[in-house]
């Protein structure tokens, strides 16, 4: 099995240091790419495509979020998975970072073993946030829910809908085949043809997809 490729893009040498550091010491992770700014990352990604990104928000040359929207926007990089790594106070940004395509995001105080659990998680195609964040962005969503909820859900069968639901709740494929009483064989088909329908990176962009349409709501507003 071949390492996963990891590219860290941050304005700071220290950061981006410390974080390669860490990272290449695990087995099965080698960093391949460092830049210090969004345009210095796309031009090496061109040449050097990496598994997951690593990435601040806030750099010269090209910020985070535009880098990410970049990386989303190419189909030679559609396989690439970002992770934005930042500082707290940038609640502003959260929502923009998942639409842009970010399949994580996390603080810069995470404990190590977190960051290198992201890693491992979004290069196997899921989704990570931090509790913290998670929070912000599903109160963010509760407030801007959709008069029609189903209307974006149009391409999607009832079994589908369900299965997007728990989706949304944070339950994993196995979990999904216990609740509905399938095989997680057919969970997962089930998760990957929503992926395909509604043009979903990962299941991030299905917990907001879950969450704006209004499928789902989260269980302090179900409480009120």
């Amino acid at each position: 099995m071949n390492d996963i490729s990891v590219a860290i893009a941050d304005d700071h040498q220290l950061v981006r240091a410390g974080f390669a550091s860490l990272l290449d010491a695990e087995p099965g992770i080698s960093v391949r790419v460092q830049a210090s700014g969004g345009e210095e990352l796309l031009e090496k990604l061109a040449a050097t495509p990496v598994d997951v990104v690593l990435m601040d928000i806030r750099m010269p040359d090209g910020d985070g979020l535009w880098a990410t929207e970049a990386i989303a926007a190419d189909p030679a990089l559609g396989h690439v998975r970002v992770v934005l790594v930042t500082t707290f106070g940038l609640d502003e940004y959260i929502v923009r970072a998942v639409r842009a395509g970010a399949s994580g995001f996390l603080l810069k105080d995470t404990e190590p073993v977190d960051l290198i659990r992201a890693v491992r998680v979004v290069a196997e195609g899921e989704a990570l946030l931090s509790p913290e964040v998670t929070k912000y962005l599903l109160s963010r969503m509760s407030l801007g829910l959709r008069a029609e909820p189903t209307k974006h859900l149009d391409v999607l069968t009832q079994r589908e809908r369900e299965v997007l639901a728990l989706v949304g709740q944070g339950l994993s494929n196995d979990e999904i085949a216990v609740q509905l009483v399938l095989s997680p064989l057919t969970a997962k088909t089930h998760v990957s043809r929503i992926m395909s329908k509604v043009a979903a990176r990962d299941r991030v962009h299905l917990v907001v997809l879950a969450y704006e349409s209004g499928l789902v709501s989260p269980g302090w507003l179900r409480e009120q």
